[in-house]
């Protein structure tokens, strides 16, 4: 059997109904996946107004603990029709010496529907890779002048890269750099994880 061909990455202007669109499949999320989900947001950059992004919705699901998922994420989310990948730990920061068991988490994707393609994030309440996603979301809402720039840089890369690791594994030190920004923000508004409704987050 021939291999099969990898994803390629592919970057479109931001879509308006990207925050409905999250809105509804958050709301179908959470009577499936019940009370381990402690919080379900829309991240990345389909999560900030006039960002291009890949057509796929990232979505976090906040949980207690991971150790293993079962009911409901073991049967629940297979029937909405995802389909659990092999990662278990997110890119650590270059500035960081960090831990990288800190930075766990579980991964699905559904690609050809029902609905739109999604990438579901489980991370732990209060570990980095959690905080980073909503920070690095909070802080291109609030600096609308740097999505320009960065959603540039995501056109130019998809187009000279042929797969989506490839494009992720290039992406992430430029993440690392918005981040070290991003941290001295959070520092001179008080940003945090818990008063993000605050300063413009939905889902």
């Amino acid at each position: 059997m021939a291999p099969s061909e990898p994803e390629r990455p592919v970057v479109v202007p931001a879509d308006p109904r990207w925050a409905a669109q999250a809105a509804e499949l958050i709301a179908e999320l959470r009577p499936v996946l019940g009370p381990p989900a402690v919080r379900v947001a829309h991240i990345g950059s389909t999560a900030i107004p006039g960002m291009a992004a890949k057509p796929v919705l990232d979505l976090q699901v906040s949980v207690r603990e991971l150790r293993e998922l079962r009911e409901p994420f073991g049967s629940g989310l297979p029937a909405m029709g995802f389909v659990r990948l092999p990662y278990e730990r997110d890119h650590v920061p270059a500035y960081l010496n960090d831990d990288p068991s800190r930075w766990a988490k579980r991964f699905w994707k559904r690609r050809g529907g029902p609905g739109a393609d999604v990438n579901l994030h489980v991370r732990v309440c209060g570990s980095p890779n959690e905080r980073l996603a909503l920070l690095f979301r909070d802080w291109f809402r609030a600096h609308p002048g740097a999505v320009a720039a960065y959603a540039r840089f995501k056109e130019r890369l998809a187009g000279v890269v042929g797969d989506v690791e490839t494009y992720a594994d290039v992406k992430d030190p430029v993440v690392d750099l918005v981040i070290s920004v991003a941290e001295a923000w959070a520092e001179d508004t008080g940003w945090t994880v818990e008063a993000t409704d605050r300063f413009g987050a939905r889902g």
